[in-house]
């Protein structure tokens, strides 16, 4: 099998959605996903270029998009349009890739997989989500708003798949005696780490790849920061806790589970370039990390958010018997406070190890679902370099119980 190696990481910054009745739409309110999606597979080209004036964009062999909601803008295999919205050679082909919150470490890793197995020697692998446009589950309300039949199995009810994830949160909490006072600290922690991410500007811009934004007066904006990051929470620790703990329960009357302490609805997209060791190597390119492991679990469907734990443990023995200690950065995915302080338990560390998301989770930043994966990995590809650490690992849950594990190691 051939080594899988990551020589480029980028996102965009990320936008607050304008769904759910808010008057006024975030930063990319006004832009399509196609766009957002241009810009991250453009950037993560134009990087790999300006590294290597052997690398030929005609040799990548495929680019893998993760996408939820895959109607309208974000329809039509995004991910073949990819190549059109990247202004990349027609030879390159495409592909839309749904494992709910899963979907982007899962184009990651299916990318990682084609060349571990010889089927090519460069990848994209990409996500994106526009949130304002498309909220979660619009596929299936939008054909039933335009009067398609939508005829769902009574096994699917019986089963509880499409129970309100914001319940398996609080059921998760319960489970787990994970209180309301540990929720919003933790997102409260979430918000700090992600304002000193935000002002080590140096670090932060390498991995930004900033969006035009046409404006009503025919200008264009250029937006290179994350609209969604409370610095109150740095600067004012106090009053940001205060405000944290007088936010009603949003799923469950006695829930620990608010806007707060739950992901926000964002919109953003990122990607990432994969090759071979040997490419990497004929190109000059020397690699940010290297794919150690991966794995994907099923679990209880209504609980749901509990999948990373079965996974975490195959991508460690898959890593060669490894274990959280050795981890230097573990970066579950904050859809909600409970799943990441139950993985902690579960796995013994405490609910504020430094290891835990260290430039901030989705509570801070914002959880775009087909994109998610791919941010947080670019963040934590960064992390690792930032701070001379070996080994990462990121986890996500996703609906229907399902959860994805991926293992890195940097490339000193």
């Amino acid at each position: 099998m051939k080594k899988c190696v990551v020589v480029e990481a980028v996102r965009t910054p990320i936008g607050k959605s304008g769904w759910n009745g808010m008057k006024k739409g975030g930063q990319f309110a006004q832009v399509s996903a196609q766009v957002l999606l241009g810009t991250a597979v453009s950037e993560v080209v134009r990087k790999v270029k300006d590294r290597s004036s052997a690398f030929d964009p005609r040799d990548i062999e495929d680019i893998t998009v993760g996408c939820l909601s895959q109607i309208g803008e974000q329809g039509g295999n995004i991910g073949r349009l990819a190549v059109f919205l990247g202004d990349l050679p027609d030879e390159i082909a495409g592909m839309t890739i749904d494992r709910y919150c899963n979907a982007g470490l899962q184009a990651i890793n299916s990318m990682a997989q084609a060349i571990m197995s010889a089927c090519g020697d460069i990848m994209i692998a990409a996500g994106v989500e526009h949130m304002s446009h498309y909220p979660m589950m619009s596929s299936i309300s939008a054909a039933e708003a335009a009067g398609f039949p939508v005829m769902i199995s009574d096994k699917i009810y019986e089963r509880n798949v499409f129970i309100p994830m914001g319940v398996s949160a609080d059921m998760v909490a319960k489970k787990y005696n994970i209180t309301r006072e540990d929720c919003d600290k933790f997102a409260l922690w979430s918000h700090q780490k992600a304002t000193r991410a935000l002002r080590a500007k140096e670090w932060y811009s390498k991995r930004i790849a900033p969006v035009k934004v046409p404006q009503s007066n025919g200008t264009t904006k250029m937006i290179d920061k994350d609209e969604t990051v409370r610095i109150q929470s740095l600067d004012e620790p106090d009053i940001a806790y205060s405000k944290l703990t007088q936010l009603e329960p949003r799923f469950t009357p006695d829930g620990v589970h608010t806007p707060g302490n739950s992901s926000q609805i964002v919109d953003g997209a990122a990607a990432v370039m994969l090759m071979s060791e040997k490419k990497a190597d004929e190109l000059g390119l020397k690699p940010m990390a290297t794919i150690k492991s991966m794995a994907v679990a099923g679990d209880d469907p209504t609980l749901m958010l509990l999948g990373p734990i079965p996974a975490m443990r195959k991508a460690l023995a898959r890593a060669g018997n490894l274990t959280v200690d050795d981890m230097d950065i573990v970066e579950p995915n904050e859809a909600f406070a409970s799943p990441p302080l139950a993985f902690a338990k579960e796995f013994k560390y405490a609910f504020d190890d430094p290891r835990v998301n260290p430039t901030g989770g989705a509570i801070a930043l914002g959880h775009p679902i087909g994109a998610t994966g791919v941010i947080y990995f670019t963040e934590m590809i960064y992390e690792l370099h930032r701070r001379n650490l070996r080994y990462g690992l990121e986890t996500l849950c996703g609906g229907g119980g399902v959860g994805i594990a991926t293992i890195v190691e940097r490339e000193k």
